[in-house]
């Protein structure tokens, strides 16, 4: 049997086969997009600069326990990509050092409760459905969006919140799911199409199928949802909300329906449509087949599996 990689080295393998591929995106897209390098250079170096952090979560979290560091790391990429671009602006930096101080000194200064949990979480879909990070990352082109660096900063600050800091130990931030996650993920998967598409019926909601935008990209989005979008919407709903709402309510049901209203909810301004209650409840069938795929295993990565391969499905096939 070969030896298994210790952590600090699958790490920094991670890191840098992630910033090749990131670089090599990055040139690519540059290219595509005719973008100047004095705009590319400084966002890719912070997108670059972010990507260690955001996948320090699945291997040594510890490294960062200090509430005061975790903060400071939240403003470094912002710094690095606004000041070279001039779109730096003092009160935006105050904005995000507010958010980042706030989520990461959390746990370290409020009472263990689970009120305070519940507030740590509200806090934060707070922050993302606010959209305050359009406003505090201004892009220099029209194009680019770069609020989608404060989004990444968002999941990894509140994952190393919950695991260096709080150290919850009973869910696990990881990106490669076991051959057994990705079977279970695979048949709620199955099981959530159909019930998905009655719901979709039942509403209402337009969902009819066209050919594929462009096939050969449906492997790069998959793995794109799986790594952020359902990764951090299956840490936060299923991984702690519904453990939470099981171990306080001792009433496993409850804790399944209750995160799938919540996630239902949380899509309510879904296609910039507020409130867009029928979509929300599509979103509250998609979590609860998310939710018992997270039952079956007690880890968030089948479930991630199954909001991915559906996410997938949606976006490449009916949006």
């Amino acid at each position: 049997m070969m030896p298994t990689m210790k952590p600090a080295r699958r790490f920094a393998a991670t890191v840098l086969v992630g910033w090749t591929v990131l670089a090599l995106a990055a040139v690519l897209y540059t290219h595509i997009g005719s973008i100047p390098a004095a705009i590319a250079i400084p966002l890719g170096a912070a997108f670059l600069i972010e990507f260690p952090f955001y996948v320090l979560p699945a291997f040594s979290p510890e490294r960062l326990n200090r509430p005061w560091v975790l903060a400071a790391t939240c403003l470094v990429p912002y710094l690095v990509y606004s000041i070279p671009t001039g779109e730096f602006r003092l009160a935006n930096l105050a904005m995000l050092a507010g958010i980042a101080v706030v989520l990461a000194f959390w746990f370290a200064v409020l009472p263990q409760h689970p009120v305070t949990d519940f507030l740590f979480l509200a806090a934060a879909a707070s922050v993302y459905l606010s959209k305050v990070f359009d406003t505090i990352y201004l892009s220099p082109i029209s194009k680019l969006q770069i609020s989608t660096l404060g989004h990444i900063m968002l999941i990894r600050l509140c994952a190393l919140a919950i695991l260096a800091i709080k150290r919850d130990q009973t869910v696990s931030f990881r990106f490669l799911p076991t051959p057994r996650e990705i079977r279970v993920g695979l048949m709620w998967f199955a099981a959530l199409v159909p019930a998905c598409a009655i719901a979709l019926w039942a509403v209402k909601l337009n969902a009819t199928p066209h050919a594929a935008r462009n096939p050969w990209l449906v492997i790069p989005e998959f793995l794109g949802i799986l790594w952020v979008v359902a990764l951090s919407e299956e840490f936060a709903f299923r991984g702690l909300l519904q453990q939470w709402l099981e171990k306080w309510t001792a009433s496993p049901l409850f804790g399944l329906l209750a995160a799938s209203v919540f996630f239902g909810c949380a899509h309510l301004g879904f296609n910039r449509i507020f409130p867009n209650w029928r979509f929300a409840i599509v979103a509250a069938v998609f979590g609860l087949f998310c939710g018992l795929a997270w039952r079956q295993t007690r880890t968030i990565q089948s479930a991630s599996v199954t909001h991915a391969l559906a996410a997938t499905l949606y976006r490449v096939f009916f949006q």
